[in-house]
């Protein structure tokens, strides 16, 4: 969740528009520091090609100034709020890349930010309602509580009752949190060359501009609506998963049936018992997995506050701003491209991925290289069950990083925009199986989920 901002971020709607000329420092600051982000690349390019022609390294030259460019890219984002620090998480995708001792603060602040955020006035959260529901809204919305129950990202839920005798939870957006999006959205157009930078393979303007469209979506609260109905009704019946129904909603106020639960996937990592971390660590994955076959859509937020834990032992799912659009599944490509690097098969594996796009044109690669480059990933998939750890995610991250034995290679690998949310659940699903140091099925899930995957015997 982020802190409110006063200055644009707030819309047109009665909530008190302001002139441009009249916005306070805080906005001009947060353009300057995005602003300068260029300048710091032309000073840190500049300083390596000295040193290259002082005699350094051209490995070295450039690991540095990748160092020095990262530093000041997440460190700048760090500090921002609003839209920008929004899509400084959605950029985990470049974090993966980072070395700890430069991605640990960055996320530090992120949490460090969201946890400050401060609630929304009861006199706003009543406006939001007017605006949203009309001035007869306590008609509907019986009751609402003036704190709130829970953060998310763009807003806050509160807990109330509806007309009809429901327990709800209310979800609403920050006022203007969609004109401060857009406005940070355009100048982190900026940094693009600088994330080229830190990843030289990726296409970075296409990738941007799915990530742009994709979290400018998450402002619709409609369109969330519509998406959670349709895994509500899916999963009405499932003895592990839990969705909770749509009660009403608007482009920024979503009602929701209220889900009684008694921790997260969070708590679980917290405190949790092993046997409890193993059962819903196979739950979460397999909902993230299977459900593009089961509803065309992927839930794209694998945050583990967003996994609840239910007294009656379901795992319950909130948060659907996020999702992929799979009408046909996962896609048929990822099947043969995993049968093949467990098999061991370099030059398959270098032809799919090509395909695919994750290889650019022209992109030249030993196929033994690419191949040995992602059979750790694939590793959790050659044996009946896996154990995820810390440990090993340290080792593939580090293995992978800047500094890393797989750096030369990551830095010719292009991340497709359509694959860009299915990168972000498989990353961030397996970190999460992870932390809970789950002991899961992975290969049994993925056979069911993933359409011509025939693991070798």
């Amino acid at each position: 969740m982020e802190p409110q901002e006063p200055d644009d971020t707030t819309d047109d709607r009665g909530t008190g528009r302001r002139s441009r000329s009249s916005l306070p420092v805080g906005a001009f600051t947060r353009g300057a520091k995005l602003a300068a982000l260029p300048v710091g690349f032309a000073g840190r390019t500049a300083l390596g090609m000295g040193r290259r022609i002082g005699g350094a390294p051209a490995d070295a030259v450039l690991t540095e100034v990748q160092r020095r460019t990262a530093e000041q890219v997440f460190s700048v984002l760090g500090q921002l709020k609003g839209g920008a620090m929004k899509m400084g998480q959605a950029m985990s995708i470049f974090e993966a890349a980072l070395p700890e001792e430069i991605a640990a603060p960055y996320r530090e602040t992120l949490t460090r930010l969201q946890d400050a955020a401060p609630p929304m006035p009861v006199d706003v959260v009543h406006r939001q309602l007017t605006a949203e529901l009309g001035g007869d809204w306590r008609d509907r919305l019986v009751e609402v509580g003036d704190q709130p129950a829970a953060a998310a990202s763009i807003g806050q839920v509160h807990r109330g009752r509806w007309h009809d005798g429901r327990e709800v939870a209310v979800k609403m957006q920050y006022p203007g949190a969609a004109k401060a999006l857009r406005s940070d959205l355009r100048q982190l157009s900026r940094i693009s060359r600088l994330l080229g930078v830190l990843a030289p393979g990726i296409d970075v303007k296409a990738l941007l501009q799915e990530l742009e469209d994709r979290v400018v979506e998450e402002l619709d609260y409609t369109l969330e609506a519509a998406a959670q109905q349709r895994f509500h009704e899916e999963y009405a019946d499932d003895a592990e998963i839990f969705v909770p129904s749509v009660v009403h909603g608007t482009e920024r106020v979503l009602v929701s049936s209220w889900m009684e639960s008694t921790g997260s996937l969070a708590d679980l990592i917290r405190d949790g018992s092993q046997d409890d971390r193993d059962r819903y660590g196979e739950r979460y994955v397999r909902f993230l997995l299977t459900s593009p076959d089961r509803v065309g859509l992927l839930h794209a937020d694998p945050h583990p506050g967003n996994f609840r834990v239910l007294p009656d032992g379901r795992l319950g799912v909130v948060d659907f701003g996020a999702v992929a659009h799979l009408p046909d599944g996962l896609p048929p490509a990822l099947g043969p491209l995993l049968t093949a690097a467990l098999a061991g098969d370099a030059q398959a594996v270098t032809d799919h991925l090509r395909s695919e796009g994750f290889l650019r044109p022209g992109t030249k690669i030993d196929p033994e290289v690419m191949a040995g480059y992602i059979a750790p990933f694939v590793e959790p998939a050659g044996a009946p069950t896996f154990t995820f750890s810390r440990a090993w995610l340290r080792e593939q991250a580090g293995r992978v990083g800047l500094g890393g034995e797989g750096m030369s290679t990551s830095m010719k690998i292009n991340l497709p925009p359509e694959y860009l949310l299915i990168h972000r659940v498989w990353l961030g699903g397996v970190g999460v199986l992870c932390q809970l140091n789950a002991t899961a099925p992975f290969r049994s899930i993925l056979e069911e989920s993933i359409p011509g995957f025939e693991p070798p015997d």
